[in-house]
């Protein structure tokens, strides 16, 4: 006998938006404008259950906001560090991936001239232009955070489509191809690989195939999670010396993945989150880092407005996220989630002066005083200084 289901009625709101977003042609003729989320603040908090179109939000009876903080106490808001780069950085392509290196300098991953469309990749997810060779443009490139200048670049010659990249408290740079359908560790200065998962050009279901594979998180215990990606949709967590541990999710577990794109560890918490793309949410679940780690039901961050989350990084409990195209209902911006209370607590904007159509990474310092986040369209990669807000109300 299968188990019931039960749909909330977010639920249901999420599913019409996520109609919307693969048949944009239902969405014509429809009165696209604030009272649209009003109506789904309406549904999601309640506020009477007789409620008709007539009824509107107006300034003398507000709506409460989309996603109340579950205090007062403030958090910090990324505002976009205007001319920053203050030049334009030689030969950049989609920048499909930053990190932050162990000194606090910002270091990108992206593509150069290779560009991904749906030429790229056939029907079994096979890369189409391996006879064109690597990229030669150096494809990683550190930048000063002060001024956005090049300090160093590395990487020409290897990479056919650059996706991911984390730097790891040891200062090892992972990365992820998913032309090549593999992740690589490069040592600090090393011009070789130490350790590849994944074998070239091939994929596969199996645990030494990948398949399109997204992003990496590294844990100061050494082990390592990969999100697999495109194809495979799952999480595969390994030793610090290659072995395979765990596979996420697993056969017995009530979870499901539609590309896992982005990862973040939250290790007091013994948590690994995952930006759960095309399910449009965030879900956390326990990252088993020690033998006494328990069994925890995952959190689960989904909401109306959130749409494809493309990226998600923390600082402390909280995660910053962006999300990509979804539909014409929901704009493209950032947000600060708070897991622990499937909660989002504050949005923002990414750009003022030039939109950032697909954003497609994101990074925070150390300290959490400058955010990053790459773009792919258009080819950019924008700074954000933190600065201290009450987050009582949506924007």
């Amino acid at each position: 006998m299968g188990q019931p289901i039960y749909l909330s009625l977010l639920t249901i709101t999420v599913c019409l938006i996520t109609l919307l977003a693969t048949c944009p042609a239902l969405a014509v003729g429809w009165p696209v404008d604030s009272s649209f989320y009003d109506e789904i603040k309406r549904v999601v908090y309640g506020g009477g259950e007789n409620i008709d179109d007539s009824v509107a939000a107006t300034e003398s009876s507000p709506l409460p906001a989309l996603s109340l903080p579950s205090s007062s106490q403030d958090i910090n808001r990324p505002i976009e560090v205007e001319g920053w780069p203050r030049s334009p950085i030689p030969r950049l392509g989609q920048v499909s991936g930053v990190a932050i290196n162990t000194v606090g300098q910002p270091v990108i991953f992206h593509r150069g001239s290779r560009v991904w469309d749906e030429n790229s990749f056939n029907e079994t997810f096979h890369y189409q232009h391996v006879e064109e060779g690597p990229i030669l443009t150096n494809a990683i490139v550190t930048l000063s955070p002060k001024t956005g200048e090049v300090l160093s670049s590395w990487g020409a010659g290897f990479f056919y489509m650059p996706h991911g990249i984390t730097i790891d408290h040891q200062g090892n740079v992972w990365v992820t191809d998913v032309a090549m359908h593999q992740v690589f560790k490069f040592s600090p200065g090393a011009p070789r690989a130490s350790l590849t998962f994944g074998k070239r050009f091939e994929n596969g279901k199996g645990y030494r195939t990948l398949c399109q594979p997204t992003s990496v998180a590294i844990a100061s215990t050494g082990d390592i999670f990969i999100a697999d990606g495109y194809c495979n949709s799952r999480v595969l967590k390994f030793t610090s010396r290659g072995e395979l541990l765990r596979v996420f999710p697993h056969a017995n577990e009530f979870l499901s993945l539609q590309v896992p794109h982005s990862l973040a560890l939250l290790e007091k918490h013994d948590l690994i989150c995952i930006a759960d793309r095309e399910d449009m949410r965030v879900v956390c679940r326990g990252a088993e880092l020690t033998t006494e780690s328990k069994e925890q039901a995952p959190l689960t961050i989904q909401q109306p407005d959130l749409g494809r989350v493309y990226a998600i990084t923390n600082h402390g409990d909280l995660i910053y996220a962006v999300n990509g195209p979804t539909s014409p209902l929901i704009p493209v911006r950032g947000f600060t989630i708070n897991p622990l209370t499937e909660n989002i607590v504050d949005h923002w904007t990414l750009s003022k002066n030039a939109a950032i159509n697909v954003p497609h990474d994101i990074a925070i310092s150390k300290d959490g005083s400058s955010l990053y986040v790459a773009s792919i369209s258009p080819n950019r990669i924008v700074k954000y200084t933190m600065t201290s807000v009450t987050p009582l109300k949506s924007e």
